[in-house]
C-alpha cells in the first residue's frame, strides 16, 4: 500500500512538473549560520558560489565563504572543481562532483592555521513543480591535517522567474551543522 501511494505521488509530481533541462549556469549569494559540535562554537557566514556548464553533461564550479565565529575566530573556505550531471527523467537530474578544498582559521592570539584537501559529492535535483526544486546530496571532505567529514545536504529552491530563485539549504555533518539562505541567479535561461 505504501509503495503504491508513493508511486502515485511520484507520477502526479512527474506529470505536473517538467524541468526540461536543469540549469548548471548560476551565481548564488548566501547567508548562513554554522555550529561546530565538538568545540561548541557557532557563528555567521557570507558566501558566493557559481557553476558554469561547459558541456551538456559537465560543469565547473567554485565557492568562497567567510565566517565570523564565537571568540573572535574567523574562517575562510574556498573550493573549485568539476562535476558530471545527467538527466534521469524530465524531473530528476543526478550529479557527481570532485573538488579541491582550502580552509583557513584565524584565532586571536594564536595566529592562523590553514589546510587543504579534496571533496567528493553525489546528489539529485528534483523539479517538484515548475517553481519548486528540491535537492539532496551526500558530501565527503578529506583535509590533509584536519581529518575528514561526511555530510547530508538537503534543500529547496523557489523560482520567482526563470532567472532568479531563493533557497534554503541545511547541511548535517559529523562535526558541523549549517543552514544557508541564498539567492540564485541563472544566466542560462
Amino acid at each position: 500500500m505504501l509503495r503504491s501511494s508513493l508511486l502515485i505521488l511520484f507520477l502526479t509530481f512527474s506529470a505536473a512538473a517538467s524541468a526540461e533541462d536543469f540549469d548548471y549556469n548560476w551565481l548564488s549569494f548566501g547567508y548562513g549560520i554554522i555550529d561546530f559540535d565538538d568545540i561548541n562554537v557557532d557563528g555567521n557566514a557570507l558566501g558566493i558560489d557559481g557553476s558554469f556548464a561547459f558541456h551538456e553533461d559537465f560543469h565547473a564550479f567554485a565557492s568562497y565563504s567567510t565566517a565570523d565565529l564565537d571568540f573572535g575566530v574567523d574562517a575562510t573556505n574556498f573550493d573549485i572543481g568539476v562535476g558530471y550531471n545527467t538527466q534521469l527523467s524530465n524531473v530528476v537530474d543526478a550529479w557527481a562532483r570532485l573538488s579541491y578544498k582550502y580552509v583557513e582559521i584565524d584565532v586571536p592570539n594564536f595566529g592562523s592555521q590553514d589546510d587543504n584537501g579534496f571533496g567528493f559529492g553525489v546528489g539529485m535535483r528534483f523539479a517538484a513543480t515548475e517553481q519548486i526544486e528540491l535537492e539532496g546530496a551526500i558530501e565527503y571532505v578529506d583535509l590533509n591535517d584536519s581529518g575528514d567529514e561526511t555530510a547530508l545536504v538537503l534543500g529547496g529552491l523557489y523560482s520567482f522567474t526563470p532567472a532568479f530563485a531563493v533557497g534554503l539549504f541545511g547541511e548535517w555533518g559529523d562535526d558541523v551543522t549549517s543552514y544557508t539562505l541564498l539567492g540564485r541567479f541563472y544566466w542560462g535561461q
